[in-house]
């Protein structure tokens, strides 16, 4: 039987999603383990709203399909935020680190899709399909899965390839977005870490700092500032695209606000006037906003029902997938950079590398940092690395293990 369709209009959309944030922080509010865990208030706002529409479709078979266009936009403002605030010598100070974190999720990769491989053989299946609830779906994302599933279809005869990578993708999604958290509260407690007291967050406040007045010329150079990252970042993309290099749209505005904050530094001198330093904490509240914003509007989109189609197999697979992220990264990728605090938050975005989205990481990270502290180091590396260079990296291995 056809499902009842209705299309929920963009605006609509939007305000719905502000809610859903607002209904998000009350329930975390009200929640001790959700905040002694820093599960992230866009996470629960907007899972409530999956869980509502999955609902009207298994119980009403009505269908709603929320227009979300604005999404993408809130997280290249989110981005040009994130490289406004960064400082060039922190870039170059992580380079290593950057190195060290790529080689880590490289190697993950591998393992990822040897997993997925297996679990697929041992269900039946042609053990490539296992690829798709690999590094496709959940490194990859939902691109590198749209991009890829044809391709599988074709080539390899898996007919259900789009399906699987799908609903791999939406529940590594909801993962990376829960298991981030925890991690990161466990290091710190386990090892005793001393965090960061630095008031000058990438993205929103410490939860425990007292509120600054923000005034009107605050939030309006802030607002200025963003814009001019993002004409001069979709300038930046389109050179590059021009160029034969494609690069997700949100790497050119980090890299455009990275420019523009060294251009005002040089002009402006370190002793920052009001102009920009009044306008720093209103571009780490907008960032907050448009970060939480996004998140919030990824799972209002999610279809749960898409699951349904081989559930045994992906449930299987995912759980096991999961449980190989948080081994990893708890004794892994913790260890190799650094053991530190700064190494914790970068455990805490790990996830978003490896089952979710650049997002899902920063989102993870920003929970983390507005409990404890800045890491700045982490909010340059992580992202670099989930936009850029690991995609790179996930193409040539599917590539190798999928023989196309």
């Amino acid at each position: 039987m056809t499902s009842q369709l209705f299309e929920v209009h963009g605006l609509v959309s939007f305000t719905l999603a502000i809610l859903l944030l607002f209904l998000g922080k009350t329930i975390v509010q009200h929640n001790t383990f959700l905040r002694q865990y820093c599960i992230p208030e866009s996470v629960v706002g907007g899972f409530v709203c999956a869980a509502v529409t999955s609902l009207l479709y298994f119980g009403l078979n009505i269908q709603i399909e929320f227009d979300l266009q604005i999404r993408d936009t809130l997280l290249l403002y989110f981005f040009a935020g994130i490289g406004l605030r960064s400082d060039m010598r922190q870039l170059i100070k992580g380079g290593r680190p950057l190195l060290i974190l790529l080689v880590l999720a490289s190697v993950f990769i591998v393992l990822q899709n040897t997993l997925g491989m297996s679990v697929a053989e041992a269900f039946g299946f042609d053990p490539k399909a296992g690829l798709m609830v690999g590094s496709i779906s959940l490194t990859g994302g939902v691109g590198t899965t749209l991009a890829w599933a044809p391709i599988f279809v074709e080539k390899l005869g898996i007919s259900n390839a789009h399906e699987l990578g799908i609903a791999s993708n939406t529940v590594g999604l909801i993962a990376a977005c829960v298991i981030g958290g925890p991690i990161a509260n466990r290091l710190i407690n386990r090892h005793g870490l001393t965090p960061s007291r630095d008031a000058e967050l990438e993205v929103g406040i410490l939860e425990q700092q007292p509120s600054k007045a923000l005034d009107y010329y605050d939030v309006l150079w802030a607002w200025m500032w963003l814009n001019l990252t993002l004409m001069l970042g979709y300038g930046l993309n389109l050179l590059l695209v021009d160029a034969g290099i494609t690069l997700p749209k949100f790497v050119s505005c980090l890299f455009a606000g990275i420019v523009i904050h060294h251009i005002v530094l040089a002009v402006l001198g370190d002793s920052r006037l009001k102009t920009w330093s009044g306008a720093s904490l209103g571009l780490a509240l907008i960032s907050d906003i448009c970060l939480g914003m996004f998140l919030t509007m990824a799972l209002m989109g999610l279809q749960l029902w898409q699951l349904s189609g081989a559930l045994m197999f992906i449930m299987c697979a995912l759980t096991l997938q999961i449980l190989l992220t948080v081994v990893y990264t708890y004794f892994v990728v913790f260890r190799f950079m650094g053991r530190d605090y700064e190494a914790s938050v970068i455990a805490s975005g790990f996830g978003g590398i490896t089952l979710g989205s650049t997002a899902t990481a920063i989102v993870n990270m920003t929970t983390v940092t507005q409990k404890y502290g800045a890491a700045h180091q982490a909010f340059l590396i992580v992202p670099l690395v989930c936009g850029f260079f690991i995609d790179l990296v996930n193409a040539v291995i599917i590539g190798m293990f999928s023989g196309i």
